[in-house]
């Protein structure tokens, strides 16, 4: 059966948060329906879905391609000061990346940890372009349109410095950059589409039609501008707020073709992209982490122990008050009523051992310990680990 002529490089899942409205099974059955190969979701700033994302693909049939839309911290720091006085760094760029391989695939999870951990506190993930100039194999770039740092320049009528910015992009991704037009009906995108065609074809470089997807089809367009009302704490009759238009849906293949009717091979390069992107992240069981105050006993012998230790304290706080009580002033057999516990405790205590489990409990137990010392209140928490 032949395939779909095009294959979409820019989906937003439900994972791109208070963002996306497409959820992974539905993107499968979408590609699906329309004959689509292949599909690479681009979820803003994170890759919480690509596990789902890609099983639920691959079950289905469809190629799945894990990739990111990274939030670039601008070079030119210059603030920009507002009426309040405060001085604000200006908005980062954008940039896709996509996973070829493996390795790729490591690299793109090392960004993205880089963002998450080394961002000043409240701003948005951000990596600075370095960081991803030592990330770089195995990844396909895109220009991210009008928000990339290419488009942002030419909307600013700095054409020398957007075409340093591309040569620079171009090294640190040799044969591996692509120039990314969308038609969207935005007039940013209309109005430096021309001077991106010319400069792929100045510098021999390839482009690449997309269409950021936000939702599956027209209909849910009015549902996808109120979950934007509700991320921003904003109200649907504002004015002054994000917004998109219904083109921003899962467009089918043939739509994308009439689209750019006049540029083929940008929807052609959709399919060559596809094939040069050729791993799937796979299930792994989980890795936890030793705990390195048991190393000396082991972990199974340290949770025994401090467990033994936390259940005679409460023998004595708890239990054998009431017992007391109960007994109306006549002696109690201690070791009668612990035994119960004990053997439960035991009981407990080989099933998390021999899950290996142990150290686990001992990390959890920890941090719990540490926020009580801290007078930072812990709840009851959400499983028996915690709990």
């Amino acid at each position: 059966m032949a395939h779909a002529d095009f294959v979409h490089l820019r989906v937003h899942s439900a994972y791109s948060l208070s963002e996306g409205a497409i959820r992974t099974k539905d993107l499968a059955y979408l590609c699906k329906q329309y004959g689509m190969p292949a599909v690479a979701v681009t979820d803003t700033g994170n890759l919480f879905g690509a596990m789902e994302f890609a099983l639920a693909a691959s079950a289905a049939g469809v190629q799945p391609i894990t990739g990111c839309q990274l939030a670039v911290r601008r070079e030119d720091q210059a603030a920009v000061n507002h009426a309040n006085g405060n001085a604000v760094a200006p908005a980062p760029d954008q940039l896709v990346l996509l996973a070829q391989s493996e390795r790729g695939y490591q690299n793109l999870m090392a960004v993205v940890s880089h963002a998450f951990l080394h961002s000043g506190d409240g701003e948005a993930p951000q990596v600075p372009l370095a960081v991803i100039e030592q990330h770089h194999e195995g990844l396909i770039a895109l220009t991210a349109g009008p928000v990339g740092a290419v488009g942002r320049l030419l909307l600013d009528g700095q054409r020398p410095a957007a075409e340093a910015m591309l040569d620079r992009l171009a090294a640190i991704f040799p044969g591996r950059l692509y120039i990314e037009l969308m038609r969207h009906g935005v007039e940013a995108e209309t109005k430096i589409e021309g001077a991106l065609v010319d400069l792929a074809y100045a510098k021999n470089l390839p482009l690449v039609a997309t269409n950021e997807c936000f939702f599956a089809d027209a209909a849910m367009y009015e549902a996808h501008d109120a979950l934007l009302c509700i991320a921003e704490g904003r109200v649907i009759a504002e004015t002054e707020r994000r917004r998109v238009n219904p083109e921003y849906r899962f467009k089918s293949p043939s739509e994308m073709r009439k689209l750019f009717a006049d540029l083929p091979e940008a929807c052609d390069n959709t399919l060559v992209i596809a094939r040069r992107c050729a791993f799937m992240p796979k299930p792994v069981k989980p890795i936890l982490p030793a705990f390195p105050d048991a190393a000396a006993e082991g972990e199974p012998a340290a949770l025994r122990r401090t467990s033994e230790e936390g259940l005679a304290l409460r023998l004595e706080q708890q239990v054998y008050p009431i017992a007391e009580a109960e007994a109306g002033g006549k002696p109690i057999d201690r070791e009668a009523i612990a035994r119960p516990y004990r053997e439960r405790l035991a009981f407990e205590i080989d099933v998390i051992a021999t899950m290996g489990f142990a150290g686990y409990f001992l990390i959890v137990a920890d941090f719990i310990q540490w926020a009580k010392r801290n007078d930072i209140p812990v709840g009851p928490g959400r499983g028996s680990g915690a709990g």
